[in-house]
């Protein structure tokens, strides 16, 4: 799976400097990291719920996830501070690249009635977050074992400077855009 490294080096680069005229390769943007977060709403009435979606998250991602614990105390979500909230996974060089083309390759195109990825997910700074309302379009989980739909948010963190590299960076490296 070290296609998209490979493409990155040889493809990616040169296309990159061509069109945003850098002038050193050092300028040129990079994949930095990759976070996959699963946020848990239903742990109170079901303890299990985070066992459950660490199993899928470590499956999906070759990755053992952290635990997210709640920074403040919010009455109206009945939520106290330090109460496990959900967990997250934060991938970087070899796994991040497996991990996005395996996205954009595998999970993505099985998504129902897919038609590309919103291109105004971008931050302002380069980089981009996208969600997915169920963890069944990666072929790792199996549908008998899954106990609840879990959607989770992907965030690709990357060196670009701008909205506009970024898109560019993710489109050369395979991400799906609409329009």
């Amino acid at each position: 799976m070290e296609k998209l490294k490979e493409q990155y080096k040889n493809e990616i680069v040169p296309a990159m400097m061509k069109k945003f005229n850098y002038s050193s390769v050092m300028e040129v943007p990079k994949l930095e990291k990759i976070v996959i977060n699963i946020g848990l709403g239903d742990i109170k009435d079901n303890p299990k719920a985070l066992d459950n979606a660490m199993n899928d998250l470590s499956i999906i991602t070759g990755q053992k996830p952290i635990i997210t614990k709640a920074k403040k105390s919010i009455a109206a979500f009945k939520l106290r501070e330090g109460v496990k909230i959900g967990c997250k996974v934060t991938l970087r060089s070899g796994k991040m690249y497996d991990f996005a083309y395996k996205l954009f390759n595998v999970a993505l195109p099985r998504v129902r009635d897919f038609r590309g990825v919103s291109a105004n997910s971008f931050d302002g700074r380069g980089n981009y977050s996208m969600g997915l309302k169920e963890q069944l379009v990666f072929p790792e989980i199996e549908y008998d074992k899954v106990d609840k739909l879990r959607g989770m948010d992907i965030i690709f963190v990357t060196t670009a400077k701008s909205d506009e590299e970024a898109k560019e960076l993710l489109s050369l490296l395979g991400m799906p855009f609409k329009g």
